[in-house]
């Protein structure tokens, strides 16, 4: 499926990210003893989740021939009040589509296939190399 490496050396918590074939960089902000030279792994978070959530809104508007000139997908982080951490999605689709349209799209965004890893859980097994 998906592979990647992150890796840190001594430089605060800068981290060397490769995936897909892609270099990427990690960091924390400053307030938290990093150097903000990319997004912190939350925000990596959320990156994956809005992208997910806008492709797959893409290819279905696309599939159903649906005159969508555009998806934003605004991600927000926090906690819900019972303590448990909450995603907040909204979602912005722009073109000539209709109400039932829209509520549609708002339902596959409940279907795309991160959304569905991280509502379900994700197991992780850790081995020491």
């Amino acid at each position: 499926m998906a592979r990647g490496t992150a890796s840190i050396g001594k430089d605060s918590y800068t981290t060397k990210i490769e995936v897909g074939g892609h270099a990427l960089t990690a960091d924390e902000s400053v307030r938290n003893g990093g150097h903000d030279a990319g997004p912190a792994p939350y925000d990596f978070l959320l990156a994956g989740l809005g992208a997910c959530t806008a492709i797959t809104l893409r290819m279905y508007a696309d599939r159903k021939q649906w005159p969508v000139t555009s998806v934003d997908v605004q991600l927000h982080l926090t906690h819900a009040e019972d303590g448990a951490m909450l995603v907040r999605r909204a979602l912005t689709i722009q073109g000539e589509v209709d109400a039932e349209q829209k509520a549609r799209m708002a339902e596959i965004a409940e279907k795309t296939p991160v959304t569905l890893t991280l509502k379900a859980g994700l197991r992780i097994d850790t081995t020491l190399g």
